[in-house]
C-alpha cells in the first residue's frame, strides 16, 4: 500500500471508462491519480507538478503514446513511463521500450500487473530520494562528542542528549545565540531511531514570513503569485525524520498556529490546497530570545511553548563554563591551524588570561572567531597576546547591568569576582581602557585598581603597565 505523500500518477488515455477504471485500481491502494484525456494535456500539466510515474495508453486521439514517451524522454528524462496497449506485438514493445518506456502491459490486465508495475516504480522512486538524502547528510553528520568540554554543566549535557535521543520526544532548546543550539539538534537526530532519515533545517528568522509557510508546508500551483508548480514543503521532505526549526520565536502568530495543529497528529495542508496531508516527523525548535517574555508580549502562543516544551534543553552560556574556554580555544586552534596550513603548537599564558576574562557575549561561536583571527594574525608558533582583539566592542555588547548577577552553578565567591570583573570592564570601556581614569572613576588609587586587575587575571603585568601611560 502507498503512502499519501508519494506524489500523484498522471494516467493518459483518451477513453474514459479506461482512464475511471486504472484511478480506481490505483486509488484502491491509496495512490494519488492525476487524469489527462490527451498526450497534450499531459505534457501542459508535466511542467506543473511533481509526478511518480506516467501510466499512458498507445493510441490516443493526436499524438500517440508512443510521441509522447519521447517528450517525456526529452524533456523529464527521470521521469518512468508505463505504456497499455491492446496491440501487444514483440515490434510494438521493443518501440515503447525504445521511446523511454520502463515497462510495458497488454489489455486485458489483471488489477495485480498494474499495481506491480506500479510498485516497481515506487521502489525506485523511493530509493532515489534515500540516496539525496544520504549525500544532502553526507557532509553535516552530527556527533554528540563534538559538544567540547569538561564542565559539569557540559557533561550533563551530553548525557541528557543521550536519554532523550532516542524517544520521539519533541525537543525545545532555549539559550543565547552562539551556545551550540543547532549541535544539540543534529546530535539529537544522530542518536535518535530516526537518523538514517532526512534530518531538515529552517531558520525561521532567514525567511520572509509571507513565504515560511511555503517553505515549512509547500504550496499548490497558482496558490500565489510566482507559484508556477506545486511544491513539496520542508516537512515532507523530513517524512520518518526529525525537522530543526531554529529560531521558533521569530515565527508569526497565524503560523504558530498552524505549526500547533501540525503538532497534534502530523497533518498539514499545503498552501492554496484543500487536501489533508500527513506525516511522521520529529519537531526540534530552538530560540535565543526570552520565550516568557514572548509569551507575555503576546508575541508567541503559550498552548505552542506547552506543545513544544516536552524536553528543554538548556545550553549554557561560556561565561559560565570556566576553563571551558581554554579547552574551546584549543581545539579551535588545532582546527584552524589545519585548515589554514599554519604550525601554531599553543596559547601562551598571558592570553589565556585575556579570554578568560572575556564575558563572551557572542558565546561559542564569538571564540571560534577570536581563534580563527589569531591563528590568520600570529607570526609566531604560539597565540600571543597581541593575536587577539581588544574586546572593547565586544564587550559594551553585554553591559553589567544587564546580566543576570545569580550565575546558576556559582557560588558566592565566583559571582563576587564575576562583579567585579565587570565592574571593572565597564568602567574601562568608559575611560577608553586608561587605567589612571577607571580609577578615578571609581574612586580607587591607580595601584589598588591594577593590583585588583592582576588578582581577577584581568590583564598581564606589560597590559597594565602599558595602560597607565597618559
Amino acid at each position: 500500500m502507498s503512502t499519501p505523500l508519494l506524489p500523484p500518477i498522471l494516467v493518459v488515455d483518451d477513453e474514459p471508462n479506461m482512464r475511471v477504471t486504472v484511478r480506481t485500481i490505483l486509488t484502491g491502494e491509496d495512490y494519488r491519480v492525476d487524469l489527462a484525456e490527451s498526450a497534450e494535456q499531459a505534457l501542459e500539466m508535466l511542467p506543473n507538478k511533481d509526478y511518480l510515474m506516467v501510466i499512458t495508453d498507445a493510441r490516443l486521439g493526436g499524438m500517440t503514446g508512443y510521441e509522447l514517451l519521447r517528450q517525456i524522454k526529452q524533456k523529464h528524462a527521470a521521469l518512468p513511463t508505463l505504456m497499455i496497449t491492446a496491440f501487444a506485438t514483440p515490434r510494438l514493445a521493443v518501440e515503447a521500450l525504445q521511446a523511454g518506456a520502463m515497462d510495458y502491459l497488454s489489455k486485458p490486465f489483471a488489477p495485480e500487473e498494474l499495481l506491480h508495475a506500479v510498485g516497481r516504480c515506487v521502489e525506485r522512486f523511493q530509493l532515489l530520494r534515500e540516496n539525496a538524502s544520504l549525500k544532502s547528510r553526507s557532509s553535516e553528520i552530527y556527533q554528540v562528542n563534538q559538544i567540547v568540554g569538561d564542565c559539569p554543566k557540559l557533561k550533563e549535557l551530553r548525557q541528557f542528549i543521550a536519554t532523550v535521543a532516542p524517544t520521539n520526544a519533541t525537543v525545545l532548546i532555549l539559550g543565547e545565540s552562539g551556545t551550540g543550539k543547532e549541535l544539540v539538534a543534529g546530535s539529537i537526530h544522530s542518536l535518535s531511531q530516526r537518523r538514517e532519515k532526512n534530518y531538515v533545517r529552517i531558520n525561521c528568522a532567514a525567511i520572509p514570513e509571507a513565504l515560511l509557510e511555503s517553505e515549512l508546508f509547500g504550496h499548490e500551483k497558482g496558490a500565489f503569485t510566482g507559484a508556477l508548480r506545486q511544491k513539496r514543503g520542508r516537512v515532507e521532505e523530513a517524512d520518518g525524520g526529525s525537522i530543526f526549526l531554529d529560531e521558533i520565536g521569530d515565527m508569526s502568530r497565524p503560523l504558530q498556529a498552524k505549526l500547533l495543529r501540525f503538532l497534534e497528529d502530523g497533518s498539514f495542508s499545503r498552501v492554496g490546497g484543500n487536501e489533508e496531508l500527513r506525516v511522521d516527523v520529529r519537531i526540534i525548535a530552538a530560540t535565543n530570545r526570552d520565550i516568557v517574555k514572548a509569551i507575555q508580549e503576546n508575541e508567541f502562543r503559550e498552548d505552542l511553548f506547552h506543545r513544544l516544551n516536552v524536553m528543554q534543553f538548556r545550553p549554557p552560556a561560556l561565561r559560565e563554563r570556566g576553563n571551558d574556554i581554554l579547552i574551546l580555544a584549543e581545539h579551535f586552534l588545532k582546527h584552524f591551524s589545519k585548515s589554514l596550513g599554519r604550525s601554531i603548537k599553543g596559547i601562551a599564558p598571558v592570553a589565556q588570561k585575556k579570554l578568560l576574562s572575556h564575558c563572551w557575549p557572542g558565546n561559542v561561536r564569538e571564540l571560534r572567531n577570536v581563534l580563527e583571527r589569531a591563528v590568520i594574525l600570529e607570526t609566531g608558533q604560539t597565540i600571543q597576546e597581541s593575536s587577539l582583539p581588544d574586546f572593547r566592542v565586544e564587550a559594551r555588547l553585554r553591559p553589567a547591568e544587564e546580566v543576570d548577577l545569580l550565575t546558576p552553578g556559582h557560588g558566592h565567591h565566583q559571582l563576587m569576582v564575576d562583579y567585579e570583573k565587570r565592574i571593572i570592564t565597564a568602567a574601562l570601556d568608559r575611560q577608553e581602557q586608561s587605567i589612571h581614569k577607571a580609577a578615578e572613576l571609581l574612586k580607587m588609587t591607580r595601584h589598588a585598581l591594577r593590583y585588583r586587575m592582576q588578582r581577577l587575571n584581568m590583564v598581564s603585568d606589560e597590559t597594565v603597565s602599558a595602560g597607565e601611560k597618559e
